[in-house]
């Protein structure tokens, strides 16, 4: 751990985090760009660092854009990414009381403690994942994978669980392309060698999280106008005494909600929210929808401890915990780092590495997100029409620069479309991501399993506990998914006039 933390505070690496931090706070505090935006739009910027260089700056992104969303959020009533809503609910109504500048800076105190949680969870209950996981064959890591997509599909597509499963399933099509893993025979080529390499999942995801963003927002409206001056940004010491064991509770539900593949932070941040509205004194529950600052510390303790928590699959058992996991996973696989159960053995010393850029990177959050707070304001003022505009270069760059291939940034001007076609018929997006990235591993170990059962009765198949459990989860979370469409289909009947 000391050698991780020494070699994570040298002045290069240290630099790298800081602007990871820098560009995460920026970009999530612009309306509309998702953390996982910034996260699959800089891939293409690390392809070309170092391994170490590389995870510093992405976690920096990681951590710094997930507190940026409260920033606009909380000024101008529009949050910068989707966990930001339950801050944009509270920080917004204090804003208009003249309580801009204290509202960000609980936002920023909160997102440090949340953030600190999430990394001392991690590192406690991770030894315990990975000594669980090394009972993981090919069998059980099919059915893991299998589930990782299931579960993101139904929490993410909400009442209607058939379209986020439709989103996987149309993620792992999307990864079969190509020559397979095992005989090298082509899969959906249709011919064309510029597919045998199979799809850049880089670009896949800089199209459906850049690009789509870009076809969508670009019609609507410009943004308001951003307040010159938000007064007082440093909290009372007593405030945030007082709001210390919500923050606490909430760091822990949203830790253990980011370990869940697929719920990712707005689950945890709206769920904190609800619970801590629930476990509220009266007369603080009277403030709740009018501007409580125990509220906005509950959602942004949350959707930051969710860093740690979404890390925990990642890195033990290598699915990804959220979209931006995802992105994580795809900027270390350009590395060839392959996480999972034995990735102390196969990346000696790189997990502690992981732990002290995380911890470093929460701590520079905490310090450039009071820098930046001025900067920002008079930035963000710019038209949405200008802004958006200047994103699509930097999409082309980072689908070019993985393989210098000019294919590639076709496949994301497709890939572009499809997420903005998915936007119009309510198809959640982030299946698709976890799909694309799960599907070799569901492959491969499906495939050998065959192999392995080839002579074997289906009562030995059975009696694989682990991967049994795990088929019987898949089960219940289609049986789930099931109950959810007719409940959904019920009340929307029952509610219907005569």
């Amino acid at each position: 751990m000391i050698d991780g933390l020494l070699l994570a505070l040298s002045p290069t690496l240290l630099a790298m985090t800081l602007a990871g931090v820098c560009l995460g706070i920026i970009w999530g505090a612009l309306p509309g760009l998702s953390t996982t935006m910034a996260m699959g739009l800089l891939i293409g910027l690390s392809a070309g660092m170092s391994q170490e260089i590389s995870i510093s700056f992405m976690l920096g992104v990681y951590t710094g854009s997930v507190f940026g969303g409260a920033i606009s959020a909380v000024l101008i009533n529009i949050p910068g990414t989707p966990d930001a809503v339950p801050t944009m609910i509270e920080g917004h109504q204090l804003a208009q009381k003249g309580e801009g500048g204290q509202a960000l800076g609980m936002a920023i105190a909160a997102s440090f403690i949340g953030g600190g949680i999430g990394i001392i969870l991690l590192i406690m209950f991770i030894p315990i994942v990975l000594t669980f996981a090394l009972n993981f064959r090919s069998w059980e890591m099919f059915w893991l994978a299998l589930i990782g997509i299931m579960v993101s599909g139904t929490m993410a597509a909400g009442a209607m669980p058939l379209k986020g499963w439709i989103a996987g399933w149309l993620g792992m099509l999307v990864a079969f392309v190509g020559l397979d893993s095992i005989h090298a025979v082509p899969r959906f080529t249709f011919g064309t060698y510029a597919l045998f390499d199979g799809v850049s999942y880089v670009a896949v995801l800089i199209g459906l999280f850049g690009l789509a963003e870009i076809l969508r927002t670009l019609p609507a409206k410009d943004m308001p106008t951003i307040p010159s001056k938000v007064g007082r940004i440093i909290p009372p010491l007593g405030l945030l005494v007082r709001y210390a064991p919500a923050a606490v509770r909430s760091g822990i539900l949203g830790t253990f909600i980011g370990a869940i593949p697929g719920a990712g932070a707005n689950v945890a941040s709206f769920l904190a929210y609800d619970i801590g509205r629930r476990r509220a004194k009266p007369e603080e529950r009277a403030k709740w929808g009018k501007g409580s600052y125990q509220a906005l510390v509950c959602a942004e303790t949350a959707n930051n401890a969710n860093i740690g928590g979404s890390m925990l699959p990642t890195l033990a058992l290598g699915i990804p915990g959220n979209a931006a996991a995802a992105a994580l996973l795809a900027a270390l696989t350009l590395k060839n780092v392959v996480v999972g159960p034995t990735i102390e053995t196969d990346h000696p010393g790189l997990i502690y590495f992981i732990y002290s850029s995380l911890i470093i990177a929460n701590f520079l959050m905490y310090l450039a997100a009071f820098a930046l707070i001025g900067p920002c304001v008079k930035l963000f003022s710019l038209p949405r029409g200008i802004l958006m505009p200047l994103i699509l270069p930097v999409c082309v760059i980072g689908a070019f620069a993985v393989k210098l291939s000019i294919f590639d940034v076709w496949i994301m001007f497709a890939a572009g479309l499809v997420g903005w076609l998915f936007s119009v018929f309510k198809f959640p997006v982030a299946p698709v991501v976890l799909g694309v990235i799960l599907a070799p591993l569901a492959d491969e170990n499906f495939r050998r399993s065959l192999f392995i059962f080839e002579d074997k009765t289906l009562g030995f198949v059975l009696s694989q506990w682990i991967g049994t459990i795990l088929m019987v989860a898949v089960i219940l979370v289609l049986i789930e998914g099931a109950v959810r469409v007719y409940r959904g289909a019920h009340s929307h009947g029952a509610s219907a006039p005569d």
